[in-house]
């Protein structure tokens, strides 16, 4: 389906909860002199204006990043992160918000490499230009990316951070996440997996959650933010996860600051809360 444009929901609170995370994991690969790759399975445009466009329509950011914007007592890992975000508004005003494939180029170092997959054709070509000036780096694929997952696994330097974030607006992705990530595991055991997925009133979100629980992996990390109560009539995104496979040690104790944290910043009533379960298999 191509009828998903990220455009729309672009700094909302799924997307604070998932660049927080992702920034933290790209940071831990840096530790090292070793270099990584970043894989991005669905990558979108790469950079989104806010008060134009898809974005303007809902203003989903508003209760998103602009919730956090101003505020001086960020916890580290938040701080560097809309840090990050600052960096691409330097007037000081939230105009533009970086998808997650800029998130991870502001992390790149000169021996570390991006392959970016992206199928709808329009966010294809923004992606193309958004990236026109780090082509050396980056490779950048029209197709689909649980499929074009299997073309770069595994990494020649044996590190790597992959992001899976499908819309699942295709209740076939809830299979296929789990399908590919087993794939992955047999390719490359080592690397560090993220799955975004939203919080719905939809039994494959327990399934895909549980069924992620199950892959033979080290060990593994959920960290789920609820911004509000379920809706009654069943519908709409109530709050989102990451759940990440291989996590670096240091990633508990950094959220164990950052998801009361949102959950006081971005809660939009008594619904809101989070879940932050880890374990050693």
């Amino acid at each position: 389906m191509l009828s998903y444009r990220h455009a729309f929901h672009a700094g909302n609170h799924a997307d604070v909860l998932k660049h927080c995370i992702e920034l933290s994991l790209l940071d831990y690969l840096n530790q090292k002199d070793k270099p990584w790759w970043y894989v991005d399975t669905h990558a979108g445009a790469g950079c989104y204006e806010l008060t134009k466009g898809y974005a303007a329509k809902n203003a989903e950011y508003e209760t998103g990043i602009a919730r956090l914007w101003e505020r001086k007592d960020l916890p580290p890992a938040l701080g560097r992160y809309v840090e990050l975000v600052r960096s691409f508004n330097p007037d000081g005003k939230l105009h533009f918000y970086p998808g997650s494939p800029l998130v991870a180029l502001q992390t790149l170092r000169e021996e570390d490499r991006l392959r970016l997959f992206e199928l709808h054709p329009s966010d294809h070509t923004l992606l193309a230009e958004n990236f026109a000036e780090a082509r050396k780096k980056t490779i950048i694929q029209q197709t689909d990316g649980f499929a074009g997952l299997r073309s770069v696994l595994p990494p020649p330097p044996r590190r790597a951070l992959v992001l899976i974030d499908p819309p699942f607006e295709d209740k076939s992705d809830y299979r296929t996440v789990i399908t590919a990530l087993q794939d992955a595991l047999k390719r490359f055991a080592t690397g560090i997996y993220a799955v975004w997925f939203p919080h719905l009133q939809r039994r494959e979100i327990a399934e895909l959650t549980a069924a992620l629980k199950t892959l033979p992996c080290k060990s593994w990390l959920h960290a789920g933010l609820n911004v509000q109560t379920p809706s009654a009539d069943g519908f709409g995104m109530h709050g989102s996860s990451m759940f990440i496979l291989n996590p670096p040690w240091t990633l508990h104790q950094a959220l164990q600051e950052v998801l009361p944290y949102l959950v006081e910043s971005l809660g939009q009533d008594k619904g809101a809360g989070y879940v932050l379960e880890q374990v050693e298999n």
